[in-house]
């Protein structure tokens, strides 16, 4: 079934064509809401949210695109609305002001398979969470960020280093764990 077809009956109402839509991008979705949320069922309910709005906004794709893209982006400001509602990014300290942190880069996480990574991302603080999926996985800049966080440009440049020094804090070279035996 092709993206226009799904689109075309869930705009018609039909239950199976929604159903089948859900079917086709619900584990993908998931994995989006994941990264976001500290929880599966946290996650679950942006998922089941988005999926409203998905529902909800049907004629608002254009078809230009792959659907799979336009129910990704309604996933994904459907997490930063649940983050800004519950104010789980603010946990992070606000370091506007503060100086360069340390840019020394560390190789390990392009050696890291996903799935580790992942897993480690999901242990972040929300806040260098939410900063680092958006930037490092989303691809938005600083200033779309800032904008959809309600934080200060400085601010998600700031989090990103954060979340970049905490991932380094955090990870556990294979040739680290080889020499300390």
């Amino acid at each position: 079934m092709t993206d226009h077809e799904l689109a075309k009956g869930c705009l018609e109402g039909n239950r199976e064509m929604q159903y089948a839509l859900w079917k086709t991008y619900a584990g993908k979705m998931m994995s989006v809401c994941m990264r976001y949320c500290n929880s599966r069922e946290e996650a679950q309910d942006v998922l089941q949210e988005g999926f409203i709005k998905v529902f909800e906004k049907m004629s608002q794709w254009q078809g230009s695109g792959p659907l799979g893209g336009w129910i990704r982006t309604i996933m994904v400001n459907t997490a930063l609305t649940h983050l800004r509602s519950a104010h789980k990014w603010r946990n992070s300290i606000d370091l506007e002001h503060a100086e360069e942190l340390d840019a020394e880069e560390v190789d390990a996480v392009s050696k890291m398979n996903e799935e580790t990574l992942l897993k480690l991302i999901e242990k972040m603080p929300a806040g260098y969470r939410t900063v680092f999926n958006l930037f490092a996985v989303e691809g938005y800049g600083h200033k779309e960020i800032a904008e959809a966080l309600s934080i200060s440009e400085s601010t998600s440049k700031t989090q990103f280093l954060k979340a970049k020094n905490w991932l380094k804090k955090n990870l556990v070279s294979p040739v680290e764990e080889i020499e300390t035996h």
